[in-house]
């Protein structure tokens, strides 16, 4: 890595530092929630996890993910034992920061996988590192509303890096399952992986008639033993319903508390507007759901005077936009078709989906700045789309002290990282075709 500058060991020095000076950083509710799930899963047994309810920050996350909390615990039992009290509730002792913070970081080096990247590919990899390492969107998540994001988004580029060569599909496919008991919000790009691995991995490259009967059962073998091993004991237990019942809370409601900037929050901020243009023009009104998309809670969303948006409706629209790029890489199960699927796919779960956080428009960002470092005349839609999603985050971050270092930081990295990556394409004939805007 010593051609390229600045190296994956520079900008990690660097990051870090800034990340640790961000540790008195104001912390939301998930910081909480991280340390109630430490708790869980190292005072209770396994079999107790998905049913404890002391905390209103209950465990729905996957069975890999609780593991994943678990390992942690066993170090913070050393640091402080007091945050691994399930009883204990709002718990942060300095220790106690001190210590998630660090965890976050740590296992954000999962990116320096990059390192191990074949020489035609360092110089793209080297930016895509570089693009979730100093990401204003990550910092903003993990390092000061906390969350562990970081480690997981390294874990999806590592899979999607697998899937380019034939001898490594089989291994995006299995760490691709990984994720997903991980973190279930990678179901939202799940069809892309679904068709490419079906047609690309399982199917003839000259006929969807002749199968790979070895590849299909190598990889049905390999996905059935990782889902078997996060949720086989649960089933065992019979507690399927209640772990998916946390997994999939759909009496959530349709938008989230801090809405996402999608077609449901236009559909409500148009359903305000009808409100007062409603009788004008003689249509009725629901009284009872008047405040109810505005009162900033979690919970059912009612509409006054425009109809009402079912699960149902929402996951029919999510499917139908995400079909037609599945359609394309049917018939042309190319790297460059699949990467392009996955972003469209996360897209079309952002822009219909149900109860979206405004966190998930990074599953369009980052698999879409794979995308711009093959080819720049991607950029001119890359930049706008980076830029309005991590301004999307702002609102996560609301106290007076962060605000210039959210408006700093995501300025600063929105000219620099466009830059960076438009300096990695690796094709000069492309450069010198589609010269910049």
């Amino acid at each position: 890595m010593a051609d390229l500058y600045p190296s994956i060991a520079q900008c990690a020095v660097v990051a870090t530092a800034f990340k640790v000076l961000l540790f008195p950083a104001y912390k939301s509710t998930d910081f909480e929630v991280h340390r109630n799930w430490l708790a869980i899963t190292n005072s209770l047994p396994v079999q107790e996890w998905y049913y404890e309810t002391t905390s209103e920050w209950t465990l729905d996350y996957p069975p890999f993910f609780a593991g994943f909390e678990w390992i942690m615990s066993q170090f913070a039992k050393v640091v402080d034992p007091e945050m691994l009290k399930v009883y204990n509730l709002e718990y942060d002792s300095w220790q106690t920061i001190y210590f998630q913070r660090t965890t976050v970081i740590i296992t954000e080096l999962a990116l320096v996988f990059v390192q191990t990247a074949p020489q035609s590919l360092k110089r793209p990899s080297h930016a895509a590192a570089l693009s979730i390492l100093l990401s204003p969107g990550l910092l903003i998540i993990d390092h000061i509303h906390f969350q562990y994001n970081g480690f997981l988004y390294g874990i999806l580029i590592l899979s999607l890096v697998l899937a380019r060569k034939k001898s490594t599909t089989l291994a995006s496919g299995l760490l691709f399952a990984i994720l997903l008991c991980l973190k279930h919000i990678y179901l939202y790009l799940a069809p892309a992986y679904f068709v490419f691995l079906l047609r690309a991995y399982c199917l003839g490259p000259k006929s969807i008639f002749h199968i790979r009967f070895g590849n299909a059962i190598k990889l049905g073998t390999g996905i059935i033993a990782v889902f078997g091993a996060a949720f086989g004991p649960f089933a065992y237990w019979g507690q399927m319903p209640q772990l998916f019942s946390r997994l999939f809370p759909f009496s959530r409601g349709l938008c989230h508390a801090y809405w996402a900037p999608n077609i449901w929050a236009i559909y409500s901020f148009t359903d305000r507007v009808m409100i007062y243009a409603a009788p004008r023009l003689g249509l009725p009104v629901n009284q009872d759901a008047i405040n109810s998309v505005t009162r900033g809670l979690v919970g059912d969303t009612s509409f006054a005077v425009l109809p009402e948006i079912t699960a149902r409706m929402t996951f029919v629209l999510t499917l139908f936009f995400q079909v037609i790029p599945l359609i394309k890489l049917f018939f042309d199960p190319t790297w460059d078709t699949f990467i392009g699927a996955v972003t469209l796919c996360g897209y079309a779960s952002f822009l219909f989906g149900w109860h979206v956080h405004e966190k998930a428009i990074l599953l369009v960002i980052i698999p879409f700045s794979l995308i711009a470092l093959k080819d720049r005349r991607y950029l001119g839609a890359f930049r706008p789309l980076a830029v309005a999603g991590h301004v999307s985050l702002f609102p996560l971050l609301f106290t007076a002290a962060e605000f210039p270092i959210k408006n700093g930081v995501h300025h600063f990295l929105a000219c620099l990282l466009p830059t960076s990556i438009r300096q990695a394409c690796t094709s000069q004939q492309q450069i010198a075709h589609f010269p910049p805007r």
